[in-house]
């Protein structure tokens, strides 16, 4: 499989993503557009977030900071947040365990 054989879907708006799923983890490349905003929200998986390009400010347990190239951030389980695309991004987020709501995706 190449990542450039896997489609691109809009997750949400300004969001677009291809996902790869394993037996417990799910990889997650996205393309976020500038001005795109991720309302502030929380899920069972543990997240891990590598910023590729931009900048995206990101609100974690109401702190706030703001994700270049090559920044990484780990989001525990359970955890509340947001984010904002301050420039268009690339981004590889992992999931475990796997994001069953990202399977028909």
């Amino acid at each position: 499989m190449k990542l450039k054989d896997i489609p691109t879907q809009e997750i949400r708006p300004g969001f677009f993503g291809k996902m790869v799923h394993g037996e417990k983890s799910t990889l997650a490349f996205w393309e976020i557009k500038k001005g795109s905003v991720l309302e502030e929200h929380r899920h069972p998986h543990e997240q891990i977030t590598h910023i590729l390009q931009g900048e995206l400010k990101m609100r974690i347990r109401g702190q706030e900071m703001v994700l270049g190239p090559g920044s990484v951030y780990v989001i525990h389980s359970n955890i509340p947040h947001s984010a904002v695309a301050l420039t268009d991004c690339k981004i590889i987020d992992s999931f475990a365990p796997v994001r069953e709501d990202y399977r028909s995706i």
